[in-house]
């Protein structure tokens, strides 16, 4: 797969929209992450914290982001992707991951990374960088 001709700065990838984070979601990733912490899963948890209810492992959108960046390249094409968690992904929230092409240096293309929820909240930004070939 060759891109190089492809990709420019302010190329958007195409986004990835996920099925709405069920309970089921929430307890299979604290499995598969080893993530138990119960604040993900249990509502009386959730509760006794000052929550409506749980919500997903911030790991769990990181997840989703590398879903994008696989969807457009192989795997060994990324040289680093990197997250800030800056909001919660409520239980059934429908998220987005978005990336867009900031810089291309020497082959190297470097991404910048999003994940919106349907109501405009960003959960998570961060940045990638891929080795077009």
């Amino acid at each position: 797969m060759t891109l190089t001709r492809d990709v420019t700065v302010g190329t958007v990838l195409p986004p990835l929209t996920v099925e709405p984070i069920s309970r089921t979601t929430l307890a299979l990733f604290a499995g598969a992450s080893g993530d138990h912490n119960p604040i993900h899963i249990d509502l009386d948890v959730a509760h006794a914290a000052g929550l409506d209810d749980v919500f997903a492992h911030g790991m769990l959108s990181m997840a989703y982001l590398a879903r994008l960046l696989t969807c457009w390249v192989p795997q060994e094409r990324i040289r680093s992707c990197q997250a800030r968690f800056v909001a919660i992904t409520p239980v059934h929230a429908v998220p987005t991951c978005t990336a867009r092409v900031t810089a291309i240096d020497d082959g190297v293309v470097t991404l910048e990374l999003a994940v919106t929820l349907a109501d405009g909240t960003v959960t998570l930004t961060g940045d990638a960088t891929v080795a077009l070939d």
